[in-house]
């Protein structure tokens, strides 16, 4: 047996938290499905490397990660484009690749910059990292405090055995994530009725823009206010990622990867689950346009 590899953390930036797939088939229990919030770059990174889909994975948001590698890795980096450098024991540099295979050589270090576009960037270590799963998932929840605590400098993240399968491509072409408007489709209600007549219309004629008060649970916008009709009180329900709930503000606030399981303000649309990838890597600042379909 050979030493084991690892990941040290020497420094994790504003926000780096070890994600997979999450927890599905938990809600009785009041345990949400979390996981990563931009899942197709998550699954990217792991394919790319001949991991399994799910396998845990570091997202990492605004950069400012840097790890050495304890043995030989192979990773990868999807998601938002960043600055990667690559700092090997003799001092020697290398810009890393993106949405690619690279090599990750016992001793190097790894820093991330901020990304150009994009919030959230994926590192996965081919075999993926191997911590204590919590309920079956190594997914961190921030909102519910489940799952592998967030990493901070010092922390010793194991990787796991290499699988059988190799890796089949060494790049993948892919787009880039928007770096003006971004456009969200969305499917009406369930509780658009509790909105006036306009306010559905109002959602997708104007832009919204998206807030520092955003995190793994939701995006919260600003923009055109969205007037309800019916003011009583509605009993918590359950909301799915993409939901846009409505406060009493009338600015909405569309749900993430670390959403509540129930809500208690009515929903007047939800983001198409594919379009919810997308919506994850929105900057503050950035505007948000909603179209209906």
């Amino acid at each position: 047996m050979g030493d084991p590899r690892l990941l040290e953390v020497l420094a994790s930036g504003p926000m780096t938290t070890v994600q997979d797939l999450g927890r599905p088939g938990h809600g009785h229990l009041g345990v949400g499905r979390s996981g990563a919030a931009d899942r197709g770059s998550l699954r990217l990174a792991n394919r790319l490397l001949a991991n399994p889909e799910g396998a845990a994975a570091l997202e990492v948001t605004l950069g400012g990660l840097r790890v050495t590698a304890h043995g030989d890795l192979l990773v990868a980096l999807t998601g938002a484009p960043c600055p990667a450098t690559v700092t090997r024991r003799d001092g020697g540099r290398r810009q890393l690749g993106h949405n690619a295979v690279e090599p990750l050589p016992d001793g190097a270090t790894l820093r991330l910059g901020v990304p150009g576009r994009g919030l959230r960037t994926y590192l996965a270590v081919r075999g993926g990292l191997d911590l204590p799963p919590v309920l079956g998932s190594l997914a961190t929840d921030t909102l519910a405090g489940l799952g592998p605590p967030r990493p901070v400098q010092g922390a010793l993240l194991p990787v796991g055995p290499a699988p059988a399968g190799f890796p089949a491509l060494d790049l993948a072409p892919v787009a880039d994530p928007a770096c003006g408007d971004l456009l969200l489709h969305v499917l009406a209600g369930p509780r658009d009725d509790w909105f006036a007549p306009v306010a559905l219309d109002r959602l997708c004629a104007e832009p919204y823009t998206v807030t520092t008060e955003s995190d793994r649970v939701g995006m919260r916008l600003r923009g055109p206010v969205l007037e309800r009709a019916m003011r009583g009180e509605l009993p918590s329900e359950g909301v799915l990622p993409g939901a846009l709930q409505v406060p009493p503000s009338g600015q909405p606030t569309l749900f993430l990867a670390d959403h509540p399981l129930t809500g208690g303000y009515p929903v007047i649309a939800v983001v198409c689950s594919r379009d919810v990838d997308r919506a994850a890597q929105a900057r503050p600042g950035q505007r948000v346009r909603f179209r209906l379909i």
